[in-house]
């Protein structure tokens, strides 16, 4: 019976490190990819990590996947820390949260007029069409 008990505790041990292993890997594609959006949207990745903050099964194609979310911190401008997320489904990215940066708008050389702001366009008129 001790055979049996120790094969018993073997393949746990194994299931275990091997879960373990699957995870260290999704996290390394996770912070991979972070790095890669950060690039892709001008932000630094700040300690050059993310955290595992949720696990959940979902639906896809009628067949159950594991989806993996991830926090981590970002910033815009280096004195700055701003939360972002994203999601790992089956190794690739499923989704990406990332904080909306509030730019200042660029000095114009014009004086502005009361109440007209820089990003409002003028609307005119539409001219009808004659003969249709």
């Amino acid at each position: 019976m001790s055979q049996v008990t120790d094969l018993i505790a073997l393949l746990a041990l194994a299931a275990t490190a091997g879960t373990w292993l699957k995870f260290t890997r999704a996290r390394e594609r996770a912070v991979d990819e972070a790095r890669h959006q950060c690039t892709q949207h001008g932000l630094q990745l700040l300690d050059e990590s993310v955290g595992l903050r949720s696990l959940r099964w979902r639906r896809v194609g009628g067949r159950r996947q594991l989806e993996l979310g991830y926090a981590f911190e970002v910033s815009a401008h280096g004195d700055d820390r701003r939360d972002g997320r994203l999601w790992m489904r089956g190794g690739h990215l499923a989704g990406v949260s990332l904080p909306s940066l509030d730019l200042p708008l660029p000095e114009t050389a014009e004086p502005r007029s009361a109440g007209v702001s820089d990003n409002v366009i003028p609307l005119r008129p539409r001219r009808p069409r004659i003969g249709h």
